[in-house]
């Protein structure tokens, strides 16, 4: 697909860092979850770890639906961009599947 396809946007180093770190962390649990089901552990407890994990993406998504609306979704309502709206309101909708 070519680059003209695709909305980008440029992070403030604070917020590239905090959300990379998070998924970092994710990262590391998902690899704990996959060593443990290596490992034989008891159900119980890898559903715990994935709950974990749910949690942590959870707390990831809205980190970034918040700077999303306080950021793009806001300047494009100000630059009268008003299709906007309805992306948020998709991509709402599609989280809350």
């Amino acid at each position: 697909m070519c680059e003209c396809c695709h909305k980008t946007k440029k992070r403030t180093e604070e917020e590239y860092k905090s959300l990379t770190n998070r998924l970092s962390r994710i990262e590391g649990q998902i690899r704990g979850i996959k060593g443990m089901v290596e490992r034989d552990a008891y159900c119980p407890d890898i559903l715990i770890q994935v709950s974990a994990v749910t949690a942590a993406l959870n707390a990831f998504n809205k980190e970034l639906l918040s700077s999303h609306i306080r950021t793009c979704v806001a300047d494009d309502i100000r630059d009268g961009k008003d299709e906007i709206i309805d992306e948020l309101v998709a991509t709402l909708q599609k989280l809350m599947k």
